[in-house]
């Protein structure tokens, strides 16, 4: 296989790098530092498929390693980031001067993040033999998952005030969360994806309303636009699934 077909190959083995650094990261607590090198790692993820098509590098080997690669960036990163959330919030919960009844008892709560990370995995597995899911995606994708695991971890550090402080530092908030996650991420919901077929604003409006959206969002709420936008997404595929 020549030097440009691998190519592709070599992109998605960044994406696994960066998401290796991220659970490196993560796992240490560093969350902002964790959260940079997953994004890095899910834009590799997208440009691997843009440079198979470009160079017709489309492969089985490809489909394999993407997923692989998949499993750690969307995957087991966002579960540690879960895991880690769910146990900061248990931290909270011991200094409050009001005793949980049986709460010594579920030393193991911060580990049900790790739901997420199975509930991924599952759904990489699926969509490699789902051949529904060659134009659109049914459940959320990993990486938009992923995106919206992180945005809540960096909120819950670094935007939290008030009620959002409150809410993403209670424990069975973020359990909630990790279930909606998980089911989101296997859910039957038909949703769109952002490759372009073409420019034209015929076509691809909805892409076109998604993305001035996010940016919109992003630049207005800091990473709380992230959240919004994955909900947005969530919300104009539900509606405009056909498109």
């Amino acid at each position: 296989m020549s030097i440009k077909k691998q190519i592709p190959n070599i992109i998605t083995l960044l994406n696994l790098f960066s998401g290796c650094i991220a659970v490196y990261f993560a796992c240490v607590n560093q969350l902002a530092l964790a959260a940079l090198f997953t994004a890095l790692g899910i834009f590799f993820d997208f440009f691997d498929g843009f440079f198979a098509r470009l160079f017709n590098a489309n492969s089985e080997l490809g489909l394999q390693l993407d997923s692989l690669a998949d499993m750690v960036t969307s995957g087991v990163v966002p579960g540690v980031f879960m895991f880690q959330m769910l146990l900061q919030s248990k931290a909270i919960n011991d200094a409050m001067p009001i005793e949980v009844v049986g709460w010594d008892v579920i030393e193991w709560v911060p580990f049900l993040g790790f739901l997420v990370t199975l509930a991924s995995c599952y759904r990489l597995a699926n969509f490699n033999i789902d051949t529904r899911q060659t134009s659109s995606f049914i459940g959320l994708p990993t990486p938009a998952n992923t995106l919206l695991i992180i945005s809540i971890g960096l909120v819950s550090v670094n935007q939290s005030s008030g009620i959002v402080e409150v809410l993403l530092n209670n424990v069975w908030v973020l359990l909630i969360i990790t279930i909606l996650s998980c089911y989101l991420l296997n859910a039957e919901i038909r949703l769109f994806a952002l490759k372009f077929k073409n420019w034209s604003l015929k076509d691809n409006w909805v892409r076109y309303l998604l993305i001035v959206s996010s940016i919109a969002a992003i630049l207005l709420f800091n990473y709380m636009g992230v959240i919004l936008s994955i909900f947005l997404y969530i919300l104009l595929s539900l509606i405009f699934s056909n498109k």
